[in-house]
Formats: structure tokens, sequence, C-alpha cells
């Protein structure tokens, strides 16, 4: 009787330890997956929160300000250029004598520096017995970075003697502005623009049978022939 009742302790005893064996590593399991989704979750709203960072950042990224052609730069020289003086392929330095605006706000500042290429140079006697003197913008500098450009030419011309004539392909307000730079320097620059507004594309403006010189702070616009994203 007594190994009977011993035989059910010991039958007892065997299953309980069955059943906490089997129910422990549920238990694990199950707090293995709490703490994976504990420590998942900040990750996830970090993530979160960087993307929605980004796009703000994109949203309120300035966009690009289109120059168009068409529109008039206006520089004085840094140096002076001329028939004689000057070679064809030689660069000039410049800086923007007036602001650039689009839609009333300023894109680029007055005093920027700007150059140019001298595109022909022929003194008096070499070229038909006259002189000739082509030059154009090449580049400008906008927020510290130089922006490559295409604008029309400025050509000066003496045929024979005692004529000149200035030729500035897109209009005569730049001409104007040429000679009045030349005339008396800022002030000058901006009466000779208004003269040269109703001149049309070309005016005879300097007479003497000499080479063709541009002083250093000629006051000399052009007009872009393509237009220039600014950012």
């Amino acid at each position: 009787m007594r190994s009977r009742t011993s035989l059910y302790v010991l039958a007892a005893i065997l299953l309980l330890t069955l059943v906490a064996c089997s129910s422990k590593p549920a238990t694990d399991s199950a707090a293995n997956s709490a703490g994976q989704s504990t420590t998942s979750s900040p990750d996830a709203a970090g993530g979160s929160m960087a993307n929605t960072e980004k796009q703000a950042g994109e949203a309120k990224a300035p966009q690009p300000v289109v120059v168009p052609a068409g529109t008039t730069l206006t520089v004085r020289l840094g140096e002076a250029v001329g028939s004689k003086i000057s070679t064809e392929g030689q660069s000039f330095s410049a800086t923007l004598a007036a602001p650039v605006e689009v839609e009333g706000k300023t894109v680029i500042s007055s005093g920027a520096s700007a150059r140019g290429t001298v595109t022909s140079a022929k003194p008096l006697g070499r070229f038909k017995g006259g002189a000739e003197l082509q030059i154009r913008l090449t580049s400008i500098t906008v927020n510290g970075s130089e922006k490559s450009i295409r604008t029309s030419s400025l050509t000066r011309e003496e045929k024979g003697k005692g004529k000149r004539t200035a030729v500035l392909a897109g209009g005569g307000a730049a001409v104007g502005a040429l000679i009045g730079g030349l005339a008396g320097g800022g002030k000058g620059a901006g009466i000779g623009a208004l003269a040269g507004g109703g001149a049309g594309g070309a005016g005879a403006a300097f007479t003497g049978n000499k080479d063709i010189v541009l002083p250093a702070e000629s006051a000399v616009s052009f007009k872009l022939e393509a237009p220039l994203e600014v950012k």
C-alpha cells in the first residue's frame, strides 16, 4: 500500500516538473517579444521625425530665380581696353554698376564682379584703314559663385578720317551709357543712357583720327542673350 502511495507521489512530482519546464520558455518568449517591441519603438519614432524634418527643410529651400534673356547688365570696366592696347581673346574685369531686378526684387546687387573678353581688337591702319574694338561679358559672380553668361557684343569702329561709330547689338540705350561714362563717369553715364535710349542701334558720337580706347571706369551695357539662373 505504501509503495503504491509513493508511486503516486512520485508521478505527481514528475508531472509538475514537466508542466513547469514547458511553461518557462513561453514566458521567456513573451518577455523577449515585449523587450523587442519596447526597444524598436524609439528608432521608429526617430526615423519618422527625421523624415519629417527633411521634408520641411526641402520645402523651405529657396527656389532659383531666372533672369530672362534681354535683361541689361551695365558694368564699369576694371581696366582700359582698346583697339591698339588690347588683343583678341584678352580678358578684362568689371563690376556691376546697377542692380539687376526680377519682378521688383534685386537678384544681383551692384558691385558684383564680372569678367569679359575682347573678341576683336584691330588698330588703325590694319583693318581697311580703320580701327575696331569688340567686347562682351562672359561671367558674373552671384552670391560667391561665378556664373557663365552669354551677352551681346559692344562694337566700336573707326572708318576713315574724323568719323567713329559706336554699335551695340541689342539697342542704343547701352551706347548712350557708354558715351556718358566716357564723358563724365557715373553722372555722365546716366545722362548718356537717356540720350542713347532714343538713338537706335548706333550713333556717331566720337570724332578724331585715333585708335579706339575705353578707359577704366567706363560704363558699358550689355544684354543677356540667354537666361541666367540665380540661386
